[in-house]
């Protein structure tokens, strides 16, 4: 059996694209870097590719073939020396003869210019005699020499220039007449002879100004006036710049729990794994990793049903999909989604078939299964790369990258890092330290710190960048995921944004973006009020239930609002009040209130006034930490299944207030109850700056040196967090347990 092209490539230690273009040179083209050479293809291409090889053949055969060219050339040298002497002889004669007569020439104009100044310096005294002839060798210069070349172009040039009228917009007679250096009058004359009354004030349209200006001897040229303020449908000409080879942008797609973080975390090795709640990705992690001396970005998409909004936001920015199907489940839901996002984006698949390891691993099934939806494997005729793997043995990785950095290299994914940058957001957050945190996909030219940017309908100045592994860096270039801060607002996941030069210009295009944005939002509430209206009047009774959603990140709102409003109850309808990131806060409390809301919280928490005030306003609080179980609970609520068997009580909260780390121990907190009480055997949250950044239980809980059941409102105390030592000052340990509770 022959080789493949990109196993012929690697041996040659060139790349696939030029074993491919040597092939369709020789008129054998190729599909792909996956075909197979028969043995002559590979005869002639190692030929090409290893001409050393060969040269001991050549060298034999050129002597016997050179001898008789050798005594032609000799014989046709001295004929063809002569006549090129003549030739060249003639060329010589009037260049000096020319330099005579300008000598010559020369020498009369000093000599005129000579006896004028020696008659003025006769009447002077003679005081200046024979200086003044130095001013007159410049009266002639040399039309040869340099200077009078440039002098001669830019003065064309200008002539050219000046024979040319650019506008932007409309002109009115007086601004013609002064562009053209004319008369408002002779204008306004011509305009007579043209059948045409005009004032100097009035304006033109283009076709009378292209009949003035060809009557007055000059060309016009209308220049469009690009809006930038709507800088996503401006097309790239690259043409201004040098493209150079970038790093491919790989989006891993696939069901839940196939093992897609679990294959980066094994690519990256780090453990993501750790910091999902159930192991699953809540939002988009972008990540950068380097594989023989290139490197590839990764975005992991999560792959709940829940988050199709954001996986198909990943497969927008992407160069490669990778499709992980578990060997022993085949293809789900989810599975089918990716692939559908994966071809609407016309990007190259490869797919990745994951849990070898299993005993009930059944790789022939999953290829059958995917047949369906068009992805046929090489071995069975199609184009489709399958890579068996196992995440967790790390198993098959080397060979997935090898067949990554192959696509990319057949591919030539190219940009030029020399432009403003462009991108897009992969993720945004508020953060209570840093404010709108936004995470950026770099595709195009280089981001650095200070650059005005403007993203989605915020804008701002970039005043810290930290790249994937938390090192701060000063620049990034293309296909580089990247955080910034420095925004006035949090942008909407999946924004562009893009770099401007000016930060007045960067901000006023910000602002208008934004004032867009509003007219938008105000335009599309009253159209669903009035729809909301008409249905009422239609369907009778419509009960609405209103809900208020608040997330970590803009993403996971973004998805649980998407998901909520595809839940069909007949009956019920689901009104999203208010969207947003951060903590749930007394103003969000205060408008549930107003629109009989109940809030939902996405792995958020209320602070110490907004919990009271919602007691007092009555006001529903449903906390998650995983989505579907918010979309399930919600769903049984307005079916009337909802059975909660067990509920969660808040028993109390501590304020960490210093840290103590103890060899073989860990980290204890010294903490103080600062709200109801915390027991031995409760649940604990750790929550920082409202976001929750762990949940367990705990491991000891002291009182001076001796272990107490529970600690009361007031009392200081000792708290050891099980499998968790990153405790900070000013962290809030939120206490709870579970209550059965009577079916309502």
């Amino acid at each position: 059996m022959g080789k493949r092209v990109y196993e012929f490539a690697k041996e040659q230690n060139v790349t696939s694209k030029q074993v491919i273009t040597q092939l369709e040179k020789m008129n054998k083209p190729v599909k792909n870097h996956m075909a197979v050479l028969d043995e002559e293809s590979v005869k002639q291409l190692d030929r090409v590719f290893n001409p050393e090889k060969y040269r001991s053949a050549d060298k034999q055969e050129k002597p016997a073939a050179t001898k008789p060219a050798e005594t032609k050339s000799a014989e046709s040298k001295p004929a063809d020396a002569k006549p090129a002497a003549k030739q060249e002889a003639p060329k010589a004669r009037p260049q000096a003869s020319g330099g005579q007569s300008n000598q010559a020439g020369n020498r009369g104009g000093n000599r005129f210019g000579n006896n004028r100044n020696d008659n003025r310096n006769k009447k002077r005294g003679g005081k200046f005699k024979g200086k003044p002839a130095k001013a007159a060798v410049p009266l002639e210069a040399d039309p040869n020499s340099k200077t009078s070349q440039r002098k001669a172009a830019r003065l064309a040039q200008e002539s050219e220039m000046g024979n040319v009228i650019k506008y932007d917009d409309v002109l009115s007679v007086s601004d013609l007449a002064a562009k053209m250096d004319k008369k408002p009058n002779e204008i306004i004359m011509k305009l007579m002879g043209l059948g045409v009354m005009a004032t100097i004030n009035q304006t033109l349209d283009d076709e009378t100004i292209e009949l003035l200006a060809t009557e007055f001897g000059y060309e016009v040229e209308k220049e469009v006036l690009i809006d930038e303020t709507d800088f996503e449908e401006v097309e790239i000409d690259f043409s201004e710049y040098e493209l150079v080879e970038r790093p491919a942008v790989v989006t891993i797609m696939g069901h839940v729990d196939h093992g897609k973080t679990t294959l980066l975390d094994s690519i990256r090795n780090t453990k993501v794994v750790a910091g999902e709640a159930g192991g699953i990705t809540q939002h988009i992690g972008a990540y950068q990793v380097e594989v023989n001396d290139k490197k590839i970005t990764f975005l992991d998409t999560p792959g709940h049903a829940a988050f199709t909004t954001m996986r198909a936001r990943g497969a927008e920015v992407t160069d490669i999909a990778i499709i992980v199907v578990a060997a022993d489940d085949g293809v789900m839901p989810q599975t089918e989604e990716a692939i559908s996002h994966a071809k609407a984006a016309n990007v190259p698949i490869i797919v990745a078939v994951n849990k070898m390891d299993k005993e009930g691993a059944n790789p022939d099934r999953v290829k059958q299964e995917l047949t369906e939806f068009g992805l046929v494997p090489e071995e069975w005729g199609g184009e489709t790369i399958f890579v068996p793997i196992s995440a967790l043995k790390d198993e098959g990785i080397d060979e997935l990258l090898e067949m990554i950095l192959l696509v990319s290299e057949v591919e030539e994914y190219k940009s030029t890092p020399k432009m403003p940058a462009r991108g897009s957001v992969i993720e945004a957050k508020l953060d209570k330290g840093r404010g709108p945190v936004a995470t950026l996909l770099v595709q195009h030219g280089t981001l650095r710190i200070g650059d005005s940017i403007v993203v989605g309908s915020t804008f701002g100045r970039v005043r810290a960048m930290v790249n994937d592994i938390g090192r701060r860096v000063k620049e990034v270039g293309p296909s580089t995921p990247i955080e910034i801060t420095g925004l006035n607002d949090v942008p909407q996941a999946g924004d562009q944004f893009i770099v401007f030069e000016d930060e007045k210009k960067a901000r006023a295009i910000g602002e208008k973006r934004y004032q867009r944005y509003l007219e938008s939002q105000r335009r599309e509430s009253a159209k669903v009020s009035l729809d909301d209206l008409f249905s009422r009047i239609q369907e009778g009774e419509v009960k609405d239930l209103n809900v208020i959603i608040k997330a970590d990140v803009q993403g996971s709102a973004e998805a649980l609002a998407g998901s909520l409003r595809k839940i069909d109850v007949a009956g019920v309808k689901i009104n999203i009040v208010h969207q947003g990131v951060g903590a749930i806060t007394e103003g969000d409390v205060i408008l549930a209130s107003a629109a009989n809301a109940i809030i939902i919280g996405f792995n958020v928490r209320p602070d110490g006034n907004a919990r009271s005030m919602a007691e007092q306003e009555h006001v529903e609080m449903r906390l998650h930490r995983i989505i579907y179980n918010a979309i399930d609970e919600i769903e049984s609520a307005m079916k009337g299944m909802l059975d909660p068997e067990f509920v969660e009580e808040i028993t109390g909260q501590v304020e960490v207030r210093d840290v103590f780390k103890v060899s073989k121990v860990g980290t204890i907190a010294g903490c103080y109850v600062t709200e109801g009480k915390i027991s031995r055997d409760a649940g604990v949250r750790i929550i920082r700056n409202g976001i929750v950044v762990y949940e367990g239980k705990l491991d000891t809980l002291r009182r001076f040196k001796d272990d107490v059941k529970e600690v009361a409102t007031g009392y200081e105390c000792g708290i050891k967090v099980e499998k968790f030592d990153d405790i900070k000052v000013e962290d809030v340990i939120e206490a709870f347990i579970m209550k059965e509770v009577e079916r309502k």
